[in-house]
C-alpha cells in the first residue's frame, strides 16, 4: 500500500518536473538526437569531469538520505531533488554558460509555480506554544496521555515526518490521548527544557516524547546508558512499536467507556 501511494504521488506535477530536471543533463548527453542538437557533438559520452560530479552527487544523496531518515520512495526523492538539480546546474554551466542560465531560470520558475505537495489528509494535532504552552496542557489534566513531536520547519527529516505524525494522530487521538507539536525553532525554550538541539547538525530532529500523568516516560531518539544517541527511523510501524500505541489506545478507550458508564449511572 505505501508503495502504491508513493506511485500516485510521483504522478503529481511537482515530482514529474523535478525528476525531469534531475536527469536532464544525463539524458541530453546520452541520447544521440538530443546530444547532436544541443552539444553539436558526434561522441555523446560523459567526460571525466562530468563523471566525477555525478559520482560525488550519488555519495551526497546517500549520506543526506541516511541523515534525514528517509524510508520511502517519496522521502528519498524529496531529500535528493535539491542536490540533483544543483549538480545539473553545475553540469549545464560546465557545458555551456547559456544553457546553465536557461536551466537556472527553469529551476527557479518551477520552484515558484510547483511547490512540494503537503499532507492533505486528516489530522488531530494540537500546536503548542513553547515549553509553557506544553506545561499548561500537561497540568490541565494528569489523566491525559500526550505524544508530543518537537520539530523545526526547516529540517528535511521533520518535513518528511510531518505526514506520518498527522496519520498517527488521526488514527489514535482520543479525549484522553492527545497529539501535540512544538516548533523548537520558533520556541527555543522548549528545546532547552527538554534537551533537544535545534542545530543544523542535530541528530535529535524530530524528537517524540510520550507524557503520562504530566511526566516524560519515553522518547525517540533516546540516549543509551553511555549517553550516546540511538538512531531511530520514524516510520509508522516503528513509532507504534516503540511507544506501544495500540495498548495505550486500548487503555485510554477503556477509561473513556468507564467514565461514560459512571455518568450514565449518576444520571439514572
Amino acid at each position: 500500500m505505501p508503495f502504491k501511494k508513493d506511485l500516485r504521488l510521483v504522478l503529481k506535477p511537482y515530482y514529474l518536473i523535478n525528476i525531469l530536471l534531475s536527469v536532464s543533463y544525463i539524458v541530453s548527453k546520452r541520447v544521440p538526437l538530443v546530444c547532436h542538437y544541443i552539444f553539436a557533438q558526434t561522441d555523446c559520452e560523459l567526460d571525466g569531469r562530468e563523471t566525477e560530479i555525478l559520482f560525488f552527487l550519488i555519495i551526497v544523496i546517500m549520506i543526506r538520505s541516511r541523515k534525514t531518515g528517509s524510508v520511502t520512495m517519496i522521502n528519498y526523492l524529496s531529500s535528493s531533488f535539491v542536490y540533483t538539480k544543483v549538480a545539473n546546474l553545475i553540469l549545464w554551466f560546465y557545458a555551456d554558460i547559456r544553457m546553465g542560465i536557461l536551466f537556472a531560470v527553469i529551476f527557479i520558475l518551477c520552484g515558484l509555480i510547483f511547490p512540494e505537495p503537503t499532507y492533505q489528509g486528516p489530522e488531530n494535532v494540537i500546536y503548542l506554544r513553547g515549553a509553557n504552552g506544553l506545561q499548561e496542557e500537561l497540568q490541565r489534566d494528569g489523566r491525559v496521555v500526550w505524544l508530543v513531536a518537537f520539530y523545526t520547519a526547516w529540517n528535511p527529516a521533520c518535513v518528511n515526518f510531518a505526514p506520518i505524525f498527522s496519520e498517527l494522530s488521526a488514527e489514535y487521538a482520543l479525549e484522553n490521548f492527545k497529539f501535540g507539536k512544538v516548533d523548537i525553532g520558533r520556541y527555543p525554550d522548549a528545546g532547552a527544557k527538554y534537551h533537544i538541539s535545534d542545530a543544523s547538525t542535530s541528530k535529535q530532529l524530530p524528537s517524540l516524547i510520550l507524557f503520562k500523568e504530566g511526566k516524560e516516560v519515553e522518547r525517540r531518539p533516546h540516549a543509551d546508558h553511555k549517553g550516546k544517541l540511538v538512531k531511530f527511523l520514524f516510520s509508522l510501524d516503528n513509532i507504534k512499536a516503540a511507544f506501544d500505541l495500540n495498548n495505550i489506545y486500548k487503555d485510554c478507550k477503556k477509561s473513556l467507556l468507564k467514565k461514560k458508564e459512571r455518568k450514565t449511572v449518576k444520571a439514572d
